[in-house]
């Protein structure tokens, strides 16, 4: 089992102190850019400004979830300072050196394959995506209950997509009673469906059926929720739209035709930081001592 391995995290949110924490008790090295409101009492984190960094020694380097955006620049919760990744920071780290990510871009792309860097996407990972999928579901449920005057038991919903989070989702809102609907495409989605006792649809014919839904919930990232299906839906139904930006929802004709659509993103980081840090922290964990 590897330890003593030196790891850069540049930037993160709240779930990267559970992050922070896993990879230290485990007799990491860590060197943080982009916590500069924080300290850090343990003597193996090293809180530094950019300027302080030495490339050189590192084994592994953590983005935000969110990697970089299309000039490089990553966000950082715990900072007012501008923290960018450069090819020539890259190009300074041992060959050896791995990029872990949430999710990657164009920019990205080109920086890792230009400086011969190994690039991890973590949320591309089916384990991280099935555990994110648990605190997705319970946020799901959360808004489901605030933003309608309804029970969740004997309500109509809606989930389209069956993927990673869209089964997780269709149970639970199952489980308490819910009437669930899955839009689906695969005949073996299909046969699932019916296996865990609900109810299926083809995606494209959802627009017959939606008048009589009272939640509708999208997982899939491209246009599903459009202005024909938005026509059919009363004027009480709630649009909960889980997928990656830009959703899979019209919300500009939503909100012309007075349907409240939701666009929610980052659920696990925002409701439960905690076990979606632990389930990053993990699972990278386990990805360097490999």
């Amino acid at each position: 089992m590897k330890s003593g391995l030196n790891i850069l995290i540049l930037g993160g949110d709240n779930r990267y102190l559970e992050v922070i924490n896993i990879l230290t008790s485990n007799n990491m090295n860590i060197f943080l850019n982009g916590f500069d409101k924080l300290s850090f009492e343990d003597p193996s984190i090293h809180n530094l400004e950019t300027s302080e960094i030495d490339f050189r020694i590192m084994d592994a380097i953590l983005l935000p979830v969110s990697g970089t955006d299309k000039d490089g620049e990553i966000e950082a919760t715990y900072s007012n300072t501008s923290i960018r990744l450069t090819e020539k920071q890259l190009q300074q780290t041992p060959d050896h050196c791995t990029i872990y990510t949430g999710i990657s871009n164009d920019f990205l792309d080109k920086i890792t394959h230009s400086s011969n860097r190994k690039m991890v996407r973590l949320f591309a990972r089916n384990d991280i995506a099935i555990y994110n999928s648990i605190p997705t579901a319970e946020a799901t449920l959360k808004i489901a209950i605030e933003e309608t005057d309804v029970t969740i038991h004997g309500s109509e919903v809606l989930v389209i997509g069956f993927g990673r989070v869209g089964i997780t989702v269709a149970r639970l809102f199952a489980a308490l009673g819910a009437k669930v609907t899955v839009a689906a495409r695969k005949s073996e989605h299909f046969a699932r469906i019916a296996e865990m006792g609900l109810k299926s649809m083809e995606t494209s014919r959802i627009e017959n059926i939606v008048s009589n839904m009272d939640i509708c919930i999208n997982t899939v990232p491209h246009s599903t929720i459009d202005s024909k299906v938005i026509d059919q839906m009363a004027s009480s139904t709630l649009i909960i739209d889980l997928a990656s930006k830009p959703g899979g929802t019209d919300f500009d004709y939503a909100k012309e035709k007075g349907i409240k659509a939701i666009h929610a993103l980052g659920l696990p980081g925002k409701t439960a930081p905690r076990t979606a840090g632990e389930i990053i922290g993990g699972v990278l964990l386990e990805l360097i001592q490999s």
